[in-house]
């Protein structure tokens, strides 16, 4: 009888902490406000006599434990002034340890792998922090606030002669395995990549307990792989039946009655220019010279708004993807394919409806007039950027003359842009040649010549005036609400430890101004150029920018020189582009400026889904670069050293991008110790350094598809 009543009051114990915990994330909404009881229960959604009794029961505890303070009688509100605490973001590390960013905190807070509780990867935790052995600021986990996320990709592994498992998952992302009960395995075998969902961890138990949601296959298999990397990030590949059906509904027709309300263009040459494999045209160029000697250049982008419209199933699905993923191997679009392959690709030989950029342009390139509304086009030819570099550079070939004079203007531009404090980042990108079975039989690198700057600049000078277009009324801020692509000024911090860095390779930078920094990055990219040091110091200077988001605050780009910039071009794969669109035609037909704050709850979900997008396509790299290497085991490379850390280094090879690690125990020769700032590791006894940007020779000696790690070793 007194185990049953021990076993009812842990019941209850537990039942009251998960109602705490759900107490706790409703006041966190709103820190300020005073909560009583039945207030608090209708937010928790707890509404009957029996449960109203336990919210004020958690109340008690929470008040025992400090957690919340009552403000005035009956009233309640979050306790800011429990000494030591505070509310972050949560990172482990590959030991298993932890960091937590806590927002206006210069200094993230470290965690020992003893103190994360029950936290994993990109929670919002509670910490507690104090000072370890008097000296460094240390932290352990009160509590989750809130989980990032529940689903996670692993390995199943079936416990023998039992009927229940566990998922084993990458440790970064979750660092515990996941306990799996008879009946929630839903036909996984041991050893398949499943996906999985953590259902609940109840405190005390080691592991959260889940439920297996879907099978992908074997480990290491192309396609398990290919679907574990979307489904690690939560990123769809099939689209729902009811968007499916709304799209295929669409008219396809080009209407006179609508052709009537846009500008037609369809009798001015019109092109597009895309990569050869490309398959979604989204942007085209007109061009004819006018009787006053000056260019008529359009740029035309496919007009999505008018078929994807708000409130629409279709809408919601590609405001909740955000933007295509360009995998090795597939594309996983925003919209449909018979929207985004079909109705709004500016195929040749068809007419579409278009939003356009209409500029007249002198010789030295400089805008007499713009226009900006919808159009119709009819595109003329298409051109791959091989095709159209062949006519740059021979000036033979159909459309010659019309590719060259376009190629003069926007060179013109380039050069004003980099005047202006652009920074000319230009680093290849690595790409595969895959066999019809997507195995890699070969890598080269996507470089870019004039042809792809050549519609880089006319995309540039679109994106830049409607920005300035919609923001601004005789040069002045108007107040207008829009979506911006923003790209803050890099961190002084970083610049200042790299213009240390390369000061001992005889560089020199002017840290004085914006201007300055921009001048000095561009002649240090320039100077570096076949120099040993070259990546090295190329991958330092990127390491030292911003990263570039969407907002609404047009707080400038900084990359790019300009105070005001926006993405309009490419609204088939992006859907922040779609925004710009409506909101473009929203002020031509006159409209006021609409809620900034909705708009800026926008902007954040298109930039997160944007990294999610960029650390899937990063992942199937890696995946066919290990795949492509495995026929190289026990072969020796020249490599360059990309990445140095405390375990270890990377070694990437330059002849088709491979990156490997060589892990500092592997190093038998010495004991090593890593110096963060100079990016090097150094041997204690022989003095030996393995630095940033140095040449070694490696032999490759691991391939592993699952883990899509290279493991290198040093060849004397």
């Amino acid at each position: 009888m007194a185990k049953k009543k021990k076993y009812i009051s842990q019941k209850n114990d537990h039942k009251l902490m998960e109602i705490g915990k759900l107490i706790m994330r409703f006041m966190n909404q709103n820190q300020t406000k005073l909560y009583n009881y039945k207030q608090i229960s209708d937010g928790i959604d707890y509404k009957n006599p029996r449960q109203r009794e336990m919210v004020i029961q958690a109340l008690h505890k929470l008040l025992a434990n400090k957690r919340i303070k009552e403000t005035e009688k009956g009233k309640f509100s979050i306790n800011l002034n429990i000494e030591g605490t505070l509310t972050g973001t949560i990172d482990f590390n590959q030991s298993g340890n932890a960091y937590v960013t806590v927002e206006n905190l210069k200094d993230d807070i470290f965690i020992h792998s003893k103190n994360v509780k029950d936290a994993l990867q990109g929670d919002k935790v509670l910490i507690v922090t104090y000072n370890f052995k008097g000296k460094k600021l240390e932290g352990s986990v009160l509590e989750v606030l809130e989980r990032k996320r529940t689903e996670f990709v692993g390995t199943f592994q079936l416990v023998p002669h039992k009927e229940f498992g566990f998922v084993v998952c990458d440790k970064k992302t979750i660092n515990t395995d996941i306990f799996i009960p008879k009946g929630k395995i839903n036909g996984a075998e041991n050893g398949n990549k499943v996906v999985v969902k953590m259902t609940e961890w109840k405190p005390g138990d080691k592991n959260p307990e889940g439920e297996i949601l879907q099978v992908l296959g074997n480990p290491g298999e192309h396609e398990t792989e290919i679907h574990s990397i979307l489904a690690e990030y939560g990123l769809p590949y099939e689209f729902p039946e009811e968007v499916e059906r709304e799209a295929d509904k669409i008219d396809r027709r080009i209407t006179d009655e609508e052709a009537k309300k846009r500008w037609d263009m369809r009798d001015v040459l019109t092109f597009t220019i895309d990569p050869k494999d490309a398959k979604d045209f989204d942007d085209a160029l007109s061009m004819r010279k006018l009787e006053n000697g000056n260019w008529e250049v359009g740029v035309h982008i496919a007009d999505v708004s008018h078929y994807v419209v708000p409130g629409t199933v279709l809408d919601d699905e590609a405001y909740e993807r955000a933007t295509s993923v360009y995998l090795v191997d597939r594309v996983v679009p925003m919209l449909p394919e018979v929207l985004s392959n079909d109705v709004c690709s500016l195929r040749p030989n068809e007419d579409k409806y278009t939003f356009s950029a209409i500029f007249e342009l002198n010789d030295k390139a400089e805008i007499q007039k713009q226009w900006f509304g919808r159009t119709v086009i009819h595109s003329d030819r298409r051109f791959t950027y091989e095709e159209a570099q062949e006519r740059i550079e021979t000036q033979e070939g159909d459309l010659q003359e019309e590719i060259n004079v376009l190629d003069r203007l926007a060179k013109i531009m380039r050069a004003e842009r980099i005047r202006n404090g652009a920074i000319t980042f230009d680093r290849s990108e690595v790409r595969f040649n895959l066999d019809e079975n997507n195995q890699p039989i070969g890598v080269y690198f996507k470089i870019s010549k004039d042809s792809n700057h050549l519609i880089e600049e006319f995309m540039l000078l679109a994106n830049k005036k409607v920005s300035e277009f919609v923001s601004l009324k005789k040069g002045s801020p108007n107040g207008n609400t829009f979506i911006y692509r923003v790209h803050d000024d890099p961190d002084p911090a970083k610049l200042e430890a790299l213009r240390d860095f390369v000061s001992t390779f005889g560089y020199k930078m002017d840290l004085a101004n914006t201007k300055k920094v921009a001048e000095s990055l561009n002649t240090l990219l320039k100077d570096v150029k076949g120099k040993g040091e070259e990546n090295m110091i190329e991958t330092l200077a990127m390491r030292s920018m911003s990263k570039a988001v969407y907002s609404t605050e047009p707080i400038g780009h900084y990359g790019l020189g300009f105070d005001y910039y926006s993405h309009f071009t490419s609204p088939i794969r992006r859907y922040p582009d779609l925004l710009a669109h409506r909101l473009l035609q929203h002020y031509l037909d006159g409209g006021k400026s609409p809620d900034r704050n909705e708009l800026e709850e926008k902007a954040k979900h298109c930039s997160a889904m944007e990294r999610l997008a960029a650390d899937a396509e990063r992942d199937s790299i890696k995946f066919m670069q290990v795949k492509f290497m495995e026929k190289y085991l026990g072969e020796t490379f020249t490599g360059v050293i990309s990445g140095v850390a405390e375990f270890g280094f990377w070694v990437e090879i330059p002849e088709n991008g491979a990156e490997g690690l060589i892990k500092l125990r592997d190093l038998m020769d010495d004991s090593y110790t890593y110096d963060k700032a100079t990016h090097a590791v150094y041997g204690s006894r022989t003095g030996n350094r393995y630095q940033l940007g140095d040449q070694v020779k490696i032999k490759v000696v691991k391939a592993n598809l699952i883990a899509k790690q290279l493991d290198f070793k040093i060849v004397d």
